[in-house]
């Protein structure tokens, strides 16, 4: 061999790895992010397809997430990317019954596959499918193949799909049962050729590799913090464990996206990799407007007992005033009473009477003074059951604006947010791989 030779072969098998491809968007109701990142990885050609679409659908908004890693070629993935979603959307029981809705627009979706790629002479393409759908507080996840979706619930990781692989007991059973057979050829495949069990196309072993998704529904609450889908070129090398601690120490979903791929090419994965992280948002957003407005309603509690306060205050004030009066026309009623008893020489019995009734009327007008404080704590009260409604008007005017301005921020947030629809650039390879 020779130099020029020698230089060609050993190019020919240096892989030079490219930045993953990325891209990420927000709802425009505000109530979840995503992010996105694809490479081809180690590998020569892209089989990978993704698809981010944000629809809204009999008023509400609807959040489709997917991620196909196809096989044998790149053309059922890519059919998937561009039909999938459309299928199932236009369901007439998407709404109500979306669980039937994702199974038939599978089943659909695959037979169409099948009639196109008899049509195109591709019958040995095939695609696996893992999908996110949001809808109201319902998230869904349906899966074919060993992609598979992984969230995160209050700091724990949960698969809420299963890889489905021929080596499973009752996945195995099925193919068995079917006519079909499960052999060891470097891992478990099925006939000795495909390494899933269930895949969309692969029409040499539709017989046996079927397209009915497993789904299984999760409520959107607090502790739901976000979603990773992902192709089997990331689970490879990452557990759900490790997957969820990357995503938890990058707010940002496209960032996040954009390291758990470069991460796993860094750990040797040899698989294209393709990665969507989805963040829930509402429950952040409602706990911050819940802080503002009981915020903004113990301080006008504080203003409304302020204002109790001050007018008890100024009651007492003006009680005590009117009382130190009448103690100085008591005094005064008393002194004029003792110089009358003094100037009566005469009658001493009768100066005795009129001191004795003057002591009786001065015990009466001391009586007075108690008598108005009752009558002013009494109108007091009355001031403070008519300061209620105060309070309640200023905490319900405080409610009405931060109700405004949440409506205004979502207003932005809708006006500004463009809806999303992106994939990968595929390259169509050659050689069919059958994972």
């Amino acid at each position: 061999m020779g130099y020029a030779e020698l230089v060609q072969s050993y190019s020919n098998k240096i892989r030079v790895v490219e930045a993953p491809a990325s891209g990420g968007g927000l709802s425009q109701n505000g109530k979840f992010s995503y992010g996105y990142a694809s490479s081809a990885g180690k590998r020569s050609s892209m089989e990978d397809f993704f698809e981010t679409r944000i629809d809204g659908i009999d008023g509400e908004i609807v959040g489709l997430f997917g991620v196909f890693d196809g096989h044998g070629g790149a053309a059922a993935a890519e059919y998937l990317k561009r039909h999938l979603f459309s299928n199932l959307i236009t369901h007439p029981n998407f709404i109500t019954d979306t669980k039937s809705a994702i199974a038939d627009a599978y089943n659909h979706t695959d037979s169409e596959l099948l009639k196109s790629e008899n049509n195109n002479h591709t019958i040995d393409a095939g695609s696996t499918a893992s999908t996110a759908i949001l809808v109201g507080d319902r998230l869904l996840v349906a899966n074919v193949g060993d992609s598979r979706a992984v969230i995160c619930r209050a700091g724990n990781a949960f698969a809420v799909s299963r890889d489905h692989k021929p080596d499973q007991s009752d996945e195995r059973e099925r193919i068995e049962n079917a006519g079909g057979f499960v052999m060891w050829a470097g891992t478990w495949r099925v006939g000795g050729i495909l390494a899933v069990s269930r895949s969309f196309g692969d029409r040499l072993l539709k017989e046996y590799v079927i397209a009915d998704p497993e789904i299984q529904e999760e409520k959107i609450d607090d502790s739901l913090e976000f979603l990773i889908l992902a192709s089997d070129g990331l689970w490879d090398v990452f557990s759900n464990e490790e997957a969820v601690a990357v995503v938890k120490e990058v707010e940002e979903p496209e960032e996040s996206a954009k390291k758990l791929v470069g991460e796993a090419i860094k750990r040797g994965s040899a698989d294209n990799i393709t990665c969507v992280v989805v963040r829930f948002l509402e429950s952040k957003t409602a706990n911050i407007k819940d802080s503002d407005i009981s915020s903004t309603h113990s301080s006008s509690c504080y203003e409304a007992n302020q204002e109790q306060t001050a007018v008890r205050d100024d009651l007492d004030h003006n009680m005590s005033t009117k009382q130190t009066r009448q103690d100085r026309t008591a005094v005064h009623l008393d002194c004029n009473a003792e110089v009358e008893a003094r100037s009566d020489d005469s009658g001493r019995i009768s100066s005795d009477q009129k001191t004795i009734q003057s002591a009786s009327e001065s015990k009466s007008s001391f009586k007075q003074p108690s008598q108005g404080h009752i009558i002013a704590h009494n109108n007091l009260d009355r001031t403070v059951d008519n300061q209620k409604p105060v309070e309640a008007e200023a905490i319900e005017a405080t409610h009405t604006t931060s109700s405004e301005q949440s409506g205004s921020i979502g207003e932005k947030n809708r006006n500004s947010a463009p809806v999303h629809s992106d994939s990968t650039t595929s390259k169509a390879s050659s050689l069919p791989s059958y994972h």
